[in-house]
């Protein structure tokens, strides 16, 4: 295993946001319109007045930009054009010898800010409780339309190109064995790397697991009956209800998957935005609006801010949401991923995978887990958890 930096192909990167430009995005805060109170008690009508209007109050007194920008200037950046496009990537290698590469990819409304807690632990594994044959090299690359990554001009940059390029990073990277791991679309993504089965992918860690039998999705999308005559377990009775609540729920990918270029007024209200991105499922939100309360969670009101400013200075609101336009595939159902695969189960994911179903959709499953705490954003909300499970997952495929 070895890596070429430095090639014409790859170019190291670097940025810089002028201070004008975080002027104008606290006066923008500063400048919120708001509307009315909602007329409910709960978060049943979207991300609650109240923190929205604390979170806009921290961001334009108190809140740091630059605290976070020294840690993202600290790693090491790349770009290479991939397929037509410049795509961003971190780079961080081990210096334990027979590390793993790993390429790990965010998803949405996420960024390479969600990963940051996780490089360290990986990358040095005895400064972090684990031991030196735990070591990976870290690769993580910006999505298309995301951060630092060009942003698609024409369409067809959905998951199944996404995984393609990053096959071919991989490659360009000289890596000859590596894995790959995702959550949200970087789950899918991963599935899509595993079906696709690139030289050198030796098997992905996963903590979404897209494992739902394709009779039982197909119903829950279209709001129908399952189909007659299914045994369900307990788990997986408990499965249906969580997944037949979010397919009920998640507006927000109708909205982007459907009308993408209608969310300009996101790129104009730095508040329209947070609000937004907020609301990407019942517990992360519960989870975040606690933060802003002032309860001690696993996501800071820093750490939501960060990947929100992301988000406004790169100016990729709308090229984001187009990924949810690109898919053609279900967020959970089964892929056909015949490399082994390690599953990682959080309690207050959008849907719990039953081991039963795991073992069904990865016929070479390799490791499967249930957290005991932890949502959606386990790499940024519970960064320990999650690299104890990459590192224990993934350990029998070195």
């Amino acid at each position: 295993m070895s890596a070429t930096t430095g090639t014409p192909e790859i170019r190291p990167f670097t940025f810089e946001f002028p201070q004008a430009e975080l002027d104008d995005l606290r006066a923008r805060v500063e400048a919120a319109r708001w509307p009315e109170k909602e007329t409910v008690a709960d978060q049943s009508q979207g991300t609650q007045l109240e923190t929205m209007k604390e979170l806009a109050r921290y961001w334009a007194s108190e809140y740091d930009w630059r605290r976070v920008e020294a840690k993202l200037k600290a790693l090491p950046h790349f770009i290479t054009e991939i397929d037509g496009l410049d795509i961003h990537f971190i780079h961080v290698r081990s210096k334990h010898e027979n590390a793993l590469p790993l390429i790990v990819t965010h998803g949405w409304p996420g960024s390479i800010v969600e990963q940051l807690k996780i490089i360290e632990p990986l990358v040095d594994p005895t400064a972090h409780g684990g031991s030196a044959s735990d070591a990976f090299h870290v690769i993580i690359p910006s999505m298309p339309g995301y951060g630092f990554s060009g942003k698609p001009t024409s369409t067809g940059w959905g998951p199944e190109r996404i995984a393609r390029a990053w096959g071919e990073l991989m490659k360009r990277l000289g890596y000859t064995k590596y894995a790959a791991q995702g959550g949200d679309w970087g789950a899918i993504i991963s599935d899509f790397m595993g079906v696709q089965a690139p030289e050198g992918l030796i098997g992905i860690h996963t903590n979404m697991a897209g494992v739902v039998p394709s009779a039982i999705d197909a119903a829950l999308i279209a709001g129908n009956p399952l189909p007659a005559g299914l045994s369900l377990s307990d788990e997986e009775k408990a499965a249906v209800e969580q997944l037949d609540f979010v397919y009920r729920h998640v507006y927000f990918a109708y909205l982007m998957a459907s009308r993408p270029q209608t969310l300009t007024g996101l790129v104009d209200s730095p508040v329209g935005l947070a609000a937004f991105l907020l609301d990407h499922d019942a517990a992360s939100l519960a989870m975040i609006s606690r933060s802003f309360a002032g309860e001690k969670e696993g996501l800071t009101r820093d750490d939501v801010l960060d990947n929100i400013t992301l988000f406004w200075l790169t100016n990729t609101a709308v090229s984001a949401a187009r990924l949810y336009a690109e898919n053609k595939t279900s967020f959970f159902g089964v892929k056909g991923v015949a490399l082994p695969v390690a599953v990682s189960v959080f309690p207050d994911e959008m849907y719990r995978a039953p081991k039963s179903w795991a073992e069904q959709a990865y016929p070479n499953l390799v490791h499967y887990n249930e957290l005991p705490k932890g949502g959606h954003f386990a790499a940024w909300e519970q960064p320990e958890l999650l690299v104890n499970e990459i590192r224990s997952g993934l350990r029998s495929l070195r």
